[in-house]
C-alpha cells in the first residue's frame, strides 16, 4: 500500500516548516526577553519540557508499532513459503493427480511473487491477487477431486486439503497486513508536535545572542531522519526499506519445484 504522502515530500515540508518556526520563535523570545520575569521562565520551561515529552513519546510509539509491523510482514512471508512447501509436498499422497496439481502449484508461486513485485501499485497488485484467487480455487477443486480417486492415500483428504487450506488462509492475512498502519492522524499530529516543539525551541534559543546553526540544524535534521526512517519501515515496499530479502524464501521456493 502506498503511504498517504510521500515520506520525502513529508520531510521536507517539515524540515523547511521546523526552521522557519524555530526562527519565529527566536524573533518572539527576543522581543519578549526582556519583559520575562524568572518565575515565568521557569514555569515556561516545564511546559516545553511537557510538549518535548509528549512529542518524544509519540515518536517512540510510532517508530516501535512501524518496526514491530515490518518484522510481522517478514514472518507472514516465511509463514506463507512454509504452508506452500508443506501443501506441495502432500501432493505425493495423490500421486494419480501430482503432475498437474506440481505445474498448478508452480503458476501459483509465481503469480504471489508477482503480486509483491507490483506493490505499491496497490491496483496492479490487486489484479494478479484476482489471478492468485481464480489458482487457488482451481488447485482446490483439482485436489479435492485427487483424493478421491483410487490411488490416492487413505489419509489424502485428512492431510492435503488442511494444508491446502492454510495455505489459502494466509493470503487473506497477509492482504490486511498491507492495509494496517497508523491512522492518518498519527501523521498529522507528527507533523505538528514537530512544528510546536520548533516554535518552543525558537523561543527559549532567544537568549543567546546570537544563532546556534548548529543546535538549529542538529534538532531539525534528527528529528527528520528518524520520521523518514519511520515512514519508510512503515510502508516497505514503496521505499529504501524493502522486503525483498525476506521474499527471497518464496524464491528459492518456486526454483525447487522445478
Amino acid at each position: 500500500m502506498e503511504p498517504p504522502i510521500s515520506p520525502v515530500l513529508f520531510c521536507i515540508l517539515l524540515f523547511v516548516g521546523m526552521l522557519i518556526l524555530l526562527e519565529v520563535g527566536r524573533h518572539l523570545g527576543v522581543k519578549r526577553r526582556s519583559k520575562e520575569s524568572e518565575g515565568e521562565r521557569t514555569g515556561l520551561g516545564a511546559i516545553e519540557g511537557a510538549v518535548f515529552a509528549l512529542f518524544g513519546l509519540l515518536m517512540a510509539f510510532t517508530f516501535s508499532g512501524a518496526a514491530s509491523r515490518f518484522n510481522e510482514k517478514r514472518m507472514l512471508i516465511a509463514e506463507e513459503a512454509n504452508t506452500i512447501e508443506t501443501a506441495y509436498l502432500r501432493l505425493h499422497l495423490v500421486p494419480q493427480a501430482e503432475p498437474k496439481l506440481q505445474e498448478l502449484f508452480r503458476r501459483y508461486v509465481d503469480s504471489r511473487l508477482e503480486t509483491y513485485r507490483r506493490l505499491p501499485d496497490m491496483k496492479a497488485a490487486s489484479e494478479e491477487m484476482v489471478n492468485s484467487k481464480a489458482m487457488q480455487e482451481e488447485i482446490w477443486t483439482e485436489a479435492i477431486a485427487a483424493t478421491r480417486l483410487p490411488s490416492s492415500h487413505p489419509a489424502a483428504a485428512w492431510l492435503l486439503l488442511p494444508s491446502l487450506n492454510n495455505m489459502i488462509d494466509i493470503t487473506t492475512t497477509r492482504a490486511m497486513a498491507l492495509q494496517l498502519h497508523p491512522p492518518r492522524i498519527i501523521y498529522a499530529l507528527l507533523f505538528g508536535l514537530g512544528l510546536i516543539c520548533s516554535l518552543l525551541a525558537g523561543y527559549r534559543m532567544a537568549s543567546g545572542q546570537q544563532r546556534s546553526w548548529l543546535h538549529i540544524l542538529g534538532f531539525s535534521v534528527i528529528t527528520v531522519i528518524v520520521i523518514y526512517v519511520f515512514l519508510d519501515i512503515e510502508y516497505p515496499r514503496s521505499g529504501l526499506i524493502r522486503l525483498t530479502s525476506s521474499d527471497q524464501v518464496l524464491v528459492e521456493l518456486r526454483e525447487n519445484m522445478k
